[in-house]
């Protein structure tokens, strides 16, 4: 994994998680309404928003171009255990409930293995809690970026890597920045045009 770990292709989750723990407080984690998609417009291709409908399942409320590629399909409404490999789905709902549970951060090495024509493919991703309007956790700000060409698709992976941190022991910044005037609101506002980011879809159901 040497870009992954040379940083180059680690940057949109490195700065997904500055964003997230900015918007710290304690050990309380932001609301989603916090989350305001000019703080994350260079990444916003690699950007998704998941929220919990089960214990260990949940669905993409949002997600970006980037993800819809390695799907070969809109994946908004999808769970996120479609990424991946009928054997690793087991280990992505233990992570998913630790996420919003402790609450924690997950981040995890995924890798795509070569078959029917595909080549191996790398990617990694981060899992940050965030509480939704009614104060429960149960949303989650993700990022998960790939390394090399796609090829057919749609790809799954398998985890290679997993590492968990308890969000008390994530050390909040000692000044808030200013809050942004519009929250990311997922009735309200659109990213960009389908395709090239992260677009917002109106969902009724929240």
């Amino acid at each position: 994994m040497d870009r992954f770990d040379s940083g180059r292709s680690l940057s949109p989750i490195r700065q997904a998680e500055a964003y997230w723990t900015a918007l710290l407080t304690g050990d309380s984690v932001p609301m989603r309404t916090q989350i305001d998609p000019r703080g994350l417009e260079s990444i916003l291709e690699y950007t998704f928003i998941l929220e919990r409908i089960a214990p260990g399942l949940a669905r993409f409320r949002l997600a970006g171009s980037h993800l819809n590629k390695l799907a070969g399909m809109e994946v908004r409404g999808m769970p996120l255990t479609a990424f991946f490999e009928a054997e690793a789905r087991e280990q992505v709902t233990d992570t998913l409930e630790q996420v919003f549970g402790g609450p924690a951060i997950a981040e995890l090495g995924l890798m795509s293995t070569g078959a029917l024509g595909r080549l191996k493919l790398e990617a990694r991703m981060i899992l940050l809690p965030l509480k939704s309007d009614l104060g429960d956790i149960s949303r989650v700000l993700g990022v998960m970026v790939s390394d090399g060409p796609t090829g057919p698709t749609p790809r799954r992976f398998g985890v290679r890597d997993r590492k968990l941190h308890p969000v008390s022991e994530v050390q909040a910044p000692s000044k808030r920045p200013a809050p942004e005037p519009a929250g990311f609101a997922e009735d309200t506002a659109e990213f960009s045009r389908p395709g090239s980011h992260l677009r917002l879809v109106v969902s009724r159901d929240d």
